[in-house]
């Protein structure tokens, strides 16, 4: 079976994944001794240094490097297909990113795992963090998916939970976290690596807005001074009288910069024009 397009980034980095080769931006801080305080001080320091990153794999360096911290030495981020058809394509964002053992990543995709991973299945009808162990005791799951899980673990990923990523026009990301042994996750754990996956899910879908944006739209000077006095709370007609053209004038370049946005209102257009950076109030 021939792998799935990747697109954007691909990083297949378990050729030799072991703990000691992964990058220590974030030194791990052995929150089961640390307490309670050690716990919210490396979620800070995490979110810290990720707001200056604009490369998604140095994003993603940070982030395994947090998962660290609660003995995860392998995290992938992956978004997926809709499961219906919608009238406007996903955001590209990034398909593959991950650090799975390289083996193990060979297998998955030869053996057509990825379109019956029971975590996939699951992932997809939640929209919380859910524990591996918790599916693969579900009786829901079948004996070919369990194969699957216990393939895993035969490969190092004895246990493991995953962030279901919900976002617009139906589409849809998972991040996991795999643990070496099977302790589990303590629910405080789970929380912080929710949070931390969420978050990396925002700035990289963030990143990847930008870069269609910068990629298939420019804006004319008369687009940006039209969506600039609609940010200021201008109406058509107001608009229309301070830059000197007719309110259908105003409108059309209104609606040429909602397109580009991909939104159907002038509001969000106006609100994704400051945050892209495409005007300043």
């Amino acid at each position: 079976m021939e792998r799935p397009p990747i697109t954007v980034v691909s990083r297949l980095r378990g050729l030799a994944t072991r703990v000691s080769d992964r990058p220590s931006l974030l030194p791990p801080m052995h929150f089961a001794r640390a307490g309670r305080e050690a716990f919210g001080v490396a979620f800070g320091r995490f979110l810290e240094q990720t707001d200056a990153i604009a490369q998604s794999e140095l994003l993603f360096d940070l982030l395994s490097a947090f998962a660290l911290n609660f003995d995860c030495p392998w995290t992938a981020y992956r978004s997926h297909t809709p499961n219906q058809k919608t009238h406007k394509p996903p955001r590209r964002i990034p398909v593959i990113i991950q650090n799975y053992p390289h083996e193990w990543q060979e297998r998955y995709f030869e053996m057509g795992y990825d379109i019956i991973d029971p975590i996939v299945k699951t992932s997809r009808q939640r929209t919380s963090a859910l524990r591996w162990s918790d599916v693969y005791d579900d009786a829901n799951t079948n004996e070919d998916e369990r194969r699957i899980l216990d393939e895993a673990a035969s490969f190092g990923l004895r246990s493991g939970i995953s962030v279901p990523l919900h976002g617009p026009h139906g589409s849809f990301a998972m991040m996991s976290f795999a643990q070496p042994t099977n302790h589990g996750f303590e629910d405080r754990a789970i929380t912080y690596l929710e949070l931390s996956a969420l978050h990396f899910h925002r700035r990289v879908t963030h990143l990847a807005n930008l870069s269609d944006i910068e990629q298939s739209s420019t804006f004319s000077v008369r687009e940006k001074e039209c969506i600039l006095w609609t940010a200021r709370g201008k109406s058509s007609w107001e608009i229309g009288k301070i830059l000197g053209i007719s309110v259908n004038t105003v409108n059309f370049h209104i609606k040429k910069v909602m397109r580009k946005l991909d939104t159907g209102s002038r509001t969000v257009a106006a609100i994704k024009a400051v945050n892209f950076g495409i005007i300043e109030l």
